[in-house]
Formats: C-alpha cells, sequence, structure tokens
C-alpha cells in the first residue's frame, strides 16, 4: 500500500496466487468484469474492523451470501486503499508496534 509497509508490501508470483501468508485473506476488489478486479490481501484482524464491516456489508447487498469464489468487495481499488489506510491508523494508534497493513497481489 504504501512505503511505510516496507517489507510487508508483496507482489506474489502468478504461480504463487494460492499462497496466501498466515493471519492473512484474500480478497477481490472491484465491481463488473472480472478482468476489473484486483486481488488483495488482507489481515483478518480488517474482518472485524467497523470500517470494513461496511464493505462487506456492500459485498452482501451486492453478491448475497451465495457467491462463489473469494470475497469480492464491490467498490473501487483506490477506495479500497483508502479504507486499508484508514485501518492502519487507527490501528496504529492502539498499538504503535502494529506492522499489518493490506497489499495488493498480482491477479
Amino acid at each position: 500500500m504504501s512505503s511505510r509497509t516496507g517489507g510487508r508490501e508483496k507482489q506474489l508470483r502468478r504461480s504463487d496466487q494460492a499462497a496466501v501468508p498466515k493471519g492473512f485473506v484474500a480478497v477481490m476488489v472491484g465491481g463488473g468484469a472480472r478482468e476489473e478486479r484486483e486481488r488483495f490481501v488482507v489481515p483478518v484482524a480488517y474482518l472485524n474492523h467497523h470500517l470494513f464491516l461496511l464493505l462487506l456489508k456492500e459485498a452482501e447487498e451486492e453478491y448475497g451470501f451465495d457467491h462463489d469464489g473469494p470475497i469480492t468487495i464491490p467498490c473501487r481499488a483506490e477506495e479500497f486503499r483508502r479504507v486499508c489506510r484508514m485501518i492502519d491508523k487507527e490501528t496504529s494508534r492502539h498499538d504503535p508496534h502494529s506492522s499489518t497493513s493490506c497489499f495488493k497481489t498480482k491477479a
């Protein structure tokens, strides 16, 4: 996401697409055709954050619970990055040693 994430920023090779680090979950971000979606890997802790829960609520309204494939967030990638930055800021305020962050992977 940002330069502050340093070593946490990873670009996974195509052959490693399925590899998700322990404590993280892969999500697809974007709407419309599959080609418009980007794959991100986020900390599992994000799933309980109130901002991320709003994104999940949008996904539920858009796709329902009976959606095939990975969790898909129906928003623009830049909006998703902004939400991740906000979550990172809140997390780092509570734990200055926290280095969790979401990162984009190659699709």
